[in-house]
C-alpha cells in the first residue's frame, strides 16, 4: 500500500486535496478531521500532516510520498527529491532592504538577512559566494528591519506592497520559484507511485487543455493542423461531405478563443469545445 503525505492546512491543502480528488482518490470531506485516511480501492493511504513536516516525513521514507511546496523541501534540507511540479501554489521569493542600502547580491556581504526559510537562504548565498548572518524568524518578517533585528530580508513576494509599506524595495534576481510539488524518497520510487504520477498528470493535461472540434476543407486541413497540432498529433477524418475533413485536437485552455479565431480565418467552422476529464484521458 502506498502511503502519501498531504498537507492538513494551509495555502496547499485545498488545492492538494481537490486534485487528489479529481485524479480518483478517496479524500477527507468538507470539514473533516481525520489525520489518516485509508483508500482500500485504490491500494494507497493518506496522512495529513503540517506542509513544512511532510519533506522530513518523505526524506525520512517513513511516507512514500508527498505533496509540499518546492520552498519546504529545499529549506527541509532532507533526502527527499521533487517528482512532479503540480502547477498550483504558486510563490516567488526575493530579497528586499532599504532603499540604498542594498542594490545587488554583492551588498548582502557581512549583513544580517531574516527569513523563514533559513537553509534554502543560506544555501542560496553559500552558493553564490556571500557570507552573510541568516536569522531565522517564523512569521511576518517585514519590520525585522525596522526593529533592527536584521539588514534586509528574504520572503515571498507577491505585489510587493507589504514590503513597500515597511519600507523594504525588492533587489536581485528571485531566489527561487516555487510551487507545489509532489516529491518521493531520495531512492527507488515506489511501484505504487507509477499510478500515482500518471493519474496527477492526467489531472494536469485536463486543467490545462481543451478538446477542439471543427470541421475544414481538406484543402485547408494542413493549414488548419498546423494551428492546432495537439499533444502528439490531432485526429483528421473525412466526412460524408465531399472536400470536407473532421479534425479533433487538444488545445491550450489559455489560448482556445485566439486559436478558434485562427481556425475561422483558414475556413475551419462548426468549432466546438469541450473540457477534459482526466479519466477520459
Amino acid at each position: 500500500m502506498l502511503r502519501i503525505a498531504v498537507p492538513n492546512k494551509g495555502s496547499l491543502s485545498e488545492p492538494a486535496t481537490q486534485m487528489l480528488r479529481e485524479a480518483g482518490y478517496r479524500q477527507r470531506r468538507d470539514g473533516g478531521r481525520e489525520l489518516v485516511l485509508p483508500d482500500p480501492e485504490n491500494d494507497v493511504e493518506f496522512f495529513f500532516l503540517r506542509p513544512r513536516d511532510i519533506a522530513v516525513y518523505v526524506g525520512a521514507g517513513v511516507v512514500d510520498a508527498g505533496i509540499t511546496g518546492r520552498d519546504l523541501l529545499l529549506d527541509s534540507g532532507v533526502d527527499a527529491v521533487e517528482h512532479r511540479s503540480l502547477g498550483f501554489a504558486g510563490s516567488t521569493f526575493r530579497f528586499a532592504g532599504p532603499e540604498g542600502s542594498v542594490r545587488s547580491l554583492a551588498d548582502i556581504e557581512g549583513k544580517r538577512v531574516a527569513t523563514s526559510y533559513e537553509v534554502l537562504v543560506r544555501n542560496y548565498l553559500t552558493e553564490r559566494g556571500i557570507t552573510a548572518e541568516v536569522v531565522r524568524l517564523d512569521g511576518a518578517i517585514e519590520s525585522t528591519v525596522q526593529l533592527g533585528v536584521a539588514d534586509l530580508v528574504a520572503d515571498v513576494v507577491e505585489t510587493g506592497s507589504t514590503l513597500r509599506a515597511a519600507g523594504l524595495h525588492v533587489f536581485g534576481d528571485p531566489i527561487l520559484q516555487s510551487e507545489a510539488v509532489l516529491i518521493r524518497p531520495n531512492a527507488e520510487p515506489k511501484s505504487g507511485l507509477t499510478v500515482l504520477d500518471r493519474r496527477l498528470h492526467g489531472v494536469l493535461v485536463a486543467r490545462r487543455y481543451v478538446l477542439m472540434d471543427y470541421d475544414c476543407p481538406v484543402e485547408k486541413v494542413d493549414a488548419a493542423v498546423s494551428i492546432t497540432p495537439g499533444l502528439e498529433s490531432p485526429t483528421v477524418s473525412p466526412l460524408h461531405r465531399t472536400g470536407w475533413a473532421a479534425v479533433r485536437a487538444m488545445v491550450p485552455r489559455e489560448r482556445t478563443n485566439a486559436v478558434m479565431d485562427e481556425l475561422y480565418d483558414v475556413g475551419a467552422r462548426a468549432i466546438i469545445v469541450t473540457s477534459i476529464t482526466a479519466s477520459r484521458l
